[in-house]
């Protein structure tokens, strides 16, 4: 009878063991997976979207290039057309710290009265394609609230992203090296009196481009109609929407 008491409490012992490791295990997982999420970057842009008569030039556009370049990536669902305000990299689990704060600021703001111009072509080289735009002429509108969006993104960014930060649908291989830098630069060499707002048209041969820029531009006007907060992909474009933010007139 004894050796039969001894068994039970040895099994109760191992049942227990086998419980509290169990516990231990799913503890540590969870952990884990709290550490990646409160650890996980995601680099973003806050842009201003454009109406009807800059989507149409721009699409226009786009397709010229398409016709000269056919790998080149058409302004679709997952490619939006944008004026980016700002990118950067920024902590994951804030980002909906970030959306509050940027929908305050554009509420202050009432882009919708803006009247933009869009008034040449230019494009970023990256022989033998380049990255090409349309160029909006810088306002002290468009400068006034890029300031207060990097001060209000500023506490919530991370100095260094890696491709995983991007939306990628190549496992990381479709985004640009010289993209990583450029977001984390962004504030120190793209804004202020370096700010060149545009909206991209995609991606062309150099050949075709300069011709593109040296053939005349039609200076024409649109409006902001809207603000979004995305998740950038390939060459800086706008490939996901994370949160679509209201504008007041």
């Amino acid at each position: 009878m004894t050796s039969t008491i001894q068994v039970a409490l040895n099994r109760r012992h191992l049942l227990a063991g086998v419980g509290m490791f169990a516990g231990l295990s799913v503890g540590g997982v969870a952990a884990r997976a709290r550490a990646a999420q409160e650890s996980a970057v995601t680099a973003i842009d806050i842009a201003l979207e454009p109406d009807g008569t800059m989507i149409q030039h721009a699409r226009a556009a786009n397709a010229l290039l398409r016709e000269d370049f056919r790998k080149g990536f058409a302004l679709d669902a997952t490619h939006h057309p944008h004026v980016t305000m700002l990118q950067q990299f920024v902590r994951t689990a804030d980002l909906d710290q970030i959306y509050l704060a940027a929908r305050r600021v554009f509420a202050e703001e009432k882009p919708l009265s803006w009247k933009l111009k869009a008034f040449k072509y230019y494009y970023i080289p990256s022989p033998p394609i380049g990255l090409g735009g349309i160029v909006v002429e810088p306002t002290p509108d468009l400068l006034r609230l890029q300031r207060k969006l990097i001060a209000i993104v500023t506490p919530f960014t991370v100095r260094d992203g890696s491709r995983s930060a991007f939306m990628s649908t190549e496992g990381g291989n479709d985004i640009q090296p010289f993209l990583i830098g450029y977001v984390a630069n962004f504030v120190k060499d793209a804004a202020g009196p370096k700010f060149n707002p545009h909206v991209t048209i995609g991606v062309g041969t150099e050949i075709y481009l300069n011709k593109l820029l040296g053939e005349p531009f039609d200076a024409f006007t649109f409006s902001p109609i809207g603000g979004s907060v995305y998740q950038l992909g390939s060459f800086g474009t706008a490939r996901k929407e994370l949160k679509a933010l209201a504008l007041k007139s």
